[in-house]
């Protein structure tokens, strides 16, 4: 008996050897956590507070320390999940077809909100980085930082900045914009969904996106519509104007 739990310890051990040497753990790892994330959001009546993304990245950061695992060796696995960025990108080309109409009928207010919006996304973050006297290489990541991941990274090679350190600050920006939006837009007064949709779509992009269809689909239509229209106002403006 006691042979066949020593053989036993042994198989898991090469088993468990195996994975972390393996992208395959990477991949598992985050679609896990996401999956957790999502489960603790719905448990918690879709509270911004519990944020999926947000626990997810808590989880990966975690385990990932606990086992000592290097980020690039992570990266190996998750690189598969990166990938699907682009197509993601691509994609926004649906909902903004989808909406065009619905745009058109407010297309003048939506514009200058969406200027109005995009500049001031990069102002107050520039302005207050460079106020701090943080080095260039910091405030550089910031001029796309309101701009969806994908797009982001783009712009940050264009312009001479880091595009890991540049989807940190769009990630962060997307999770804290779908934790505060409800707060923000609920002190402003903001009650029509197609503005809150629209509003968090140019602030917290994908993410705040996301969290806008889970409460109203008016809301995640315009969320769609706003990020998308960001994205490529920001994919043209950005390296002329930085």
């Amino acid at each position: 008996m006691k042979s066949i739990d020593a053989l036993a310890d042994i198989e898991l051990r090469e088993i468990w050897v195996y994975l972390t040497g393996s992208p395959l753990l990477s991949l598992i790892l985050t679609l896990l956590a996401y999956q957790v994330g999502l489960m603790i959001y719905e448990r918690m009546n879709k509270n911004p507070l519990a944020n999926p993304v947000a626990i997810a990245i808590a989880i990966v950061i975690t385990t990932i320390s606990v086992l000592g695992m290097p980020y690039a060796q992570y990266f190996e696995g998750a690189q598969f999940i990166h990938f699907l960025l682009g197509t993601a990108t691509v994609a926004l080309a649906v909902p903004i077809y989808k909406g065009w109409q619905r745009f058109r009928q407010r297309a003048g207010l939506l514009s200058l909100a969406l200027v109005v919006g995009g500049s001031v996304s990069i102002l107050s973050a520039v302005g207050m980085a460079t106020l701090m006297g943080l080095p260039r290489e910091l405030v550089m990541p910031f001029y796309a930082k309101s701009v969806t991941a994908p797009i982001a990274m783009g712009i940050a090679e264009n312009i001479g900045a880091s595009p890991t350190l540049t989807a940190v600050y769009a990630v962060s920006t997307g999770i804290i914009g779908a934790i505060v939006a409800r707060m923000i837009l609920d002190g402003l007064s903001m009650r029509a969904w197609w503005q809150r949709g629209f509003a968090i779509g140019v602030g917290a992009h994908g993410i705040g996106t996301s969290r806008a269809f889970s409460v109203n689909a008016e809301a995640g239509a315009f969320a769609s519509i706003g990020m998308g229209l960001h994205g490529i106002l920001g994919a043209i403006l950005i390296p002329w104007l930085s």
